[in-house]
């Protein structure tokens, strides 16, 4: 894997739309992104099941009984192709690419995401 490779447009706490697979067209909030693998763990979608098993509580209270986390089948986010999801752009509400820009923030300039949208062209930037 090459290191131009591992960059990737889509951080943590980005809103993104699935374009391709069975989650196809819903939008939810990044949780993790990871550049290694090529891949983002998306809020409440891709779920799939895990069964776990009831375990005690670490540093539970010292006084009465010790504490016991619950176990059963639970639900969990599972890691999407970063190629199958899209950044929602903040102002027009669209999936768009990313495109860099040079702006002022804070007096300095930055580089800074922005919507390729040609009707848009507004910062992705929270």
């Amino acid at each position: 894997m090459t290191a131009a490779r591992s960059r990737i447009r889509i951080r943590k706490g980005d809103l993104v739309e699935v374009i391709a697979g069975k989650e196809k067209g819903k939008r939810g909030e990044v949780l993790k992104a990871d550049p290694r693998a090529q891949r983002v763990i998306v809020e409440n979608l891709n779920l799939s099941k895990k069964h776990k098993r009831p375990r005690p509580l670490r540093d539970s209270g010292r006084m009465g009984q010790q504490q016991i986390e619950p176990g059963g089948v639970i639900d969990i986010a599972a890691p999407i192709p970063i190629s199958n999801v899209m950044v929602v752009c903040p102002s027009c509400d669209r999936p768009t690419r990313v495109g860099h820009a040079i702006e002022e923030v804070k007096g300095a300039p930055a580089k800074v995401r922005v919507c390729t949208r040609s009707d848009c062209g507004k910062g992705v930037d929270r």
